[in-house]
């Protein structure tokens, strides 16, 4: 239970972090996307089903906030998340390579999904112009972000985690 409500507030604060500061702090019309971070952080830290569970919820504030389409970035979430899941074995607190590279990677391919979904379908087939004025400088605002954000979602999981332990041991 500690850990739903730990997990509701890190995504509501990530979201409202993401609608307002950042949106200020626009590089280019280009914010940085910190539920993906979120999305992907948990999916390799706790598994396939918890990340198909917090992308969901990230998935569908974006929904409610951005998209014209119910369910679009919650099914491209849940699927970040599901996939992320599958890292969790190669998961080493210590390592920060992994993470970020599996953040670029998420970030680039909900990019690339979120291009075909909404563009494409639209008439719009300016790729190269989308990836340069983007994807790209997008990808690069939230790897930076990614970094000091990692880092907090690590200590707050770590944290849960001993909590949990020590409730385990005193049931037992």
């Amino acid at each position: 239970m500690r850990r739903r409500i730990a997990i509701a507030i890190i995504i509501i604060v990530c979201f409202l972090l993401q609608c307002t500061v950042f949106k200020s702090l626009s590089i280019g019309n280009v914010s940085p996307n910190l539920l993906l971070v979120v999305t992907a952080a948990f999916g390799f830290m706790r598994g396939n089903k918890e990340g198909l569970w917090v992308g969901f919820f990230c998935g569908l504030l974006m929904d409610l906030m951005f998209s014209d389409v119910l369910g679009f970035y919650a099914l491209v979430f849940m699927f970040v998340g599901f996939v992320n899941g599958f890292f969790r074995k190669s998961f080493y607190p210590d390592e920060i390579r992994l993470p970020l590279i599996l953040i670029a990677v998420s970030d680039f391919a909900c990019n690339v999904v979120v291009y075909i979904g909404l563009f494409v379908f639209r008439g719009k087939l300016d790729m190269g112009y989308y990836i340069i004025h983007t994807m790209i400088p997008e990808l690069i605002y939230t790897m930076l972000v990614a970094i000091l954000l990692y880092y907090i979602l690590l200590k707050v999981n770590q944290k849960l985690e001993e909590t949990e332990k020590r409730s385990e041991t005193k049931f037992v």
